[in-house]
């Protein structure tokens, strides 16, 4: 019996992590990116331990241990008045509690993780610098052809090629997206740069009226990431390397309680970038005979729970488990699919809530900070799901 083959199209995180589950699984893989030189632009990431999980079963432990920071707890803020709103522990208590650690990490830092990991495996061919233009399929084969003119063919695609993603087009046409009115801003400072802030490490939401601000540090502390989200009309360039005015940045949160004024003011003018927030309604399919997809290209994510990578990191562990059940690749697309639509939903459809209470003002705000307290009992066992998820077992 000859060994399967897939193509992935797309080598981002969620895409090197399906080739590590994939080819672990026994199965050959090709991996298509677009770009000559891998890399992953970006700053920080939360990994949870439902996602971390599938990452230490790829025998990245160490590897992760070299770059990650491990947050002590999750801080919620006004950001009227500085006062702390709740306060949950991460460090140690997450891993006694799922049995797997809440990392942060640079998203470049875990990308070259993933992509030494794919480099060490003969299973895996990487194909860089092709950008794909066309995606068939039969009853028995699925081929993609790249602008080059070269045809690769094999018994499984995956696209897992983002929030703009071909695969998807392909399969199922246009995409829908709306914007949301809001921006958000990202920087990562050296911490070097903020030593009189003292600024606990543990990552901080601080939540204003229309806007809310968000601060972590990586790299083992040697970095600080800021994320500041507000809501802003007339300005929609939805790109993750477009540079903004770092003159709007300060106006917006420049005057907010220390330790948030602090950043912004040491913050690189010449490296903050800004990104309109789009939405897009959960998908009623993902797959069609031996095409599927993964990650952003099935479940984009606004960014108001951190789980966008966690989610790609999950849908790939799940796909690897569906492909070891059934020999049948379209039966095992369509359990992937069916096991994995309804928990990445309830994530979409809550990030886009979060969003709103976050921004809350006025009555709503007071109403919001006076109940958090009494609400930490909820919290803790819808966090339960979250992170107690195992997509190892699905």
């Amino acid at each position: 019996m000859s060994t399967p083959h897939a193509l992935i199209v797309g080598a981002g995180i969620g895409g090197l992590s399906a080739a590590l589950t994939l080819a672990r699984s026994g199965w050959r893989i090709t991996l298509v990116e677009q770009t000559a030189e891998p890399s992953e632009v970006g700053a920080g990431l939360q990994i949870s331990p439902n996602a971390s999980r599938v990452l230490l079963s790829l025998g990245l432990g160490e590897a992760l241990e070299a770059c990650a920071c491990h947050p002590l707890a999750l801080e919620m803020r006004s950001a009227q008045n500085g006062r702390l709103l709740s306060r949950m522990p991460l460090g140690e208590s997450m891993r006694q509690r799922y049995g797997a650690p809440y990392l942060h990490l640079h998203r470049a830092d875990l990308h070259g993780v993933l992509l030494q990991a794919a480099r060490e495996l003969a299973q895996i061919e990487c194909v860089f610098n092709a950008r794909v233009i066309l995606v068939e399929q039969n009853a028995s084969r699925v081929s993609l052809c790249i602008a080059n003119g070269r045809e690769l063919q094999a018994d499984l695609l995956i696209g897992a090629d983002g929030i703009h993603s071909l695969v998807r087009a392909t399969l199922f046409g246009a995409e829908h997206a709306r914007f949301t009115g809001c921006v958000a801003w990202r920087g990562v400072i050296p911490a070097s740069r903020l030593r009189d802030a003292d600024i606990p490490r543990s990552a901080a939401l601080w939540l204003g009226p229309g806007a809310h601000f968000v601060h972590y540090y990586l790299r083992r502390g040697e970095l600080l990431n800021f994320v500041a989200v507000t809501e802003c009309e007339g300005w929609e360039v939805e790109s993750w390397t477009q540079k903004g005015e770092y003159r709007e940045l300060f106006d917006e949160f420049g005057d907010w309680p220390a330790p948030v004024s602090r950043i912004i003011e040491a913050a690189d003018p010449a490296a903050c970038f800004k990104w309109a927030l789009f939405d897009r309604p959960p998908m009623p399919q993902w797959s069609q005979g031996r095409v599927s997809l993964l990650g952003d290209a099935c479940h984009p994510t606004l960014p108001f729970m951190a789980q966008g990578a966690a989610m790609a990191i999950e849908d790939a562990a799940v796909l690897a488990s569906c492909l070891r059940r059934s020999a049948a690749i379209p039966g095992a697309l369509l359990e992937y699919e069916q096991l994995r639509r309804a928990r990445t939903a309830e994530i979409q459809n809550t990030s886009r809530d979060n969003k709103r209470r976050y921004h809350y003002r006025g009555a709503a705000a007071w109403a919001r900070d006076l109940a958090m307290p009494a609400l930490q009992g909820a919290l803790a066992r819808k966090l339960d799901a979250l992170y107690g998820y195992d997509p190892l077992r699905v």
